[in-house]
């Protein structure tokens, strides 16, 4: 009697045992189904915008696209809304018009000067952009971003005298 009795306690324990092992692997599924569901994310889909839509497409470019938090924006140049060029021969006018497309680029997205990080200038006359550069500390009111001045041979229209592209944050 005595071992049918110890045999039926070692079966009821490992039975009970085995129900718990069971009820754990089942919870340890699910937890980890739970974790693949977090780290499964949707891949974030680029935001383009167009300021000058027909001049753009002709040319095969976007002038900003948007990616998460970052915000790639292309040289901006002195045009009109046809793509021709203006300021002709004046390149702080140039440069000012660059800034003012480039403000109405950052409006579009919420953001300010404040949020650019990087700016490249491209200039066919570095020595005359050094003399008008002061102007940048009007847009630049709370430090100057990161980026490269570089004096190249012709931009995209021989009356270009100056482009800028910039890199920009947009905070949460």
């Amino acid at each position: 009697m005595k071992k049918s009795t110890n045999r039926s306690t070692l079966l009821t324990t490992l039975l009970v045992l085995a129900l718990i092992c069971q009820s754990c692997e089942q919870k340890h599924q699910e937890e980890t189904k739970e974790v693949k569901k977090e780290v499964l994310a949707e891949p974030e889909k680029p935001e383009y915008f167009l300021l000058r839509p027909e001049v753009e497409k002709a040319y095969g470019y976007s002038h900003a696209v948007k990616i998460g938090n970052d915000i790639k924006i292309s040289g901006a140049v002195s045009m009109d809304d046809e793509g021709n060029p203006t300021a002709i021969g004046d390149l702080e006018q140039q440069m000012k018009n660059c800034y003012a497309d480039l403000d109405k680029i950052l409006k579009h997205f919420g953001c300010t000067f404040d949020d650019v990080v990087k700016e490249d200038i491209f200039t066919t006359d570095m020595a005359q952009m050094l003399e008008k550069s002061a102007y940048r500390a009007e847009i630049y009111k709370n430090g100057f971003p990161t980026g490269s001045w570089l004096e190249v041979k012709g931009l995209a229209l021989p009356e270009f005298m100056v482009e800028i592209e910039l890199e920009v944050h947009k905070p949460e």
